[in-house]
């Protein structure tokens, strides 16, 4: 198993985990090596130190680090609380797609029940909202947070 040190155009780091060097290649070939945090497939692989087992001393057992979604977010990368918060999200909002102004539109003005929801808004249907005392944000969501995780 190779972990590579990977980076998009964007300055995103993260980790890979491939086969083999041939099956990096393989995917990024194929574009399906993608940024976790901007869906970027413009991918690098970044220069890593080996590991390297000289002699019969065994290294010192440390604990095991624990899992991105169990550390404190003071000590995360601010892609991985990027990722934290836009999962909350995801968990905490109904996903009303394209019918996003409609649906914030009946809340804002009694007609629908509040909630939390996302979903696609054009520039000028955004811009509309907030015209009419409407707030709203832009929350861009990776496509793997979109598919089911595995």
């Amino acid at each position: 198993m190779k972990v590579l040190d990977l980076r998009c155009t964007h300055a995103h780091g993260f980790e890979g985990w491939f086969a083999s060097n041939e099956a990096f290649e393989t995917q990024l070939a194929s574009g399906l090596v993608e940024c976790p945090v901007c869906g970027d497939t413009a991918i690098v692989k970044l220069l890593s130190a080996p590991r390297l087992n000289l002699g019969n001393a065994k290294a010192p057992v440390e604990a095991a680090p624990a899992a991105p979604s169990q550390m404190p977010a003071q000590q995360l990368s601010p892609e991985a609380r990027w990722m934290r918060a836009v999962r909350e999200v995801i968990a905490k909002t109904e996903d009303v797609g394209d019918r996003f102004a409609e649906e914030a539109r009946k809340m804002h003005y009694g007609e629908a029940e509040e909630r939390g929801i996302r979903g696609q808004a054009t520039p000028e249907q955004t811009e509309a909202l907030l015209d009419e005392g409407i707030a709203v944000m832009p929350l861009p969501i990776p496509a793997a947070l979109k598919e089911t995780l595995q």
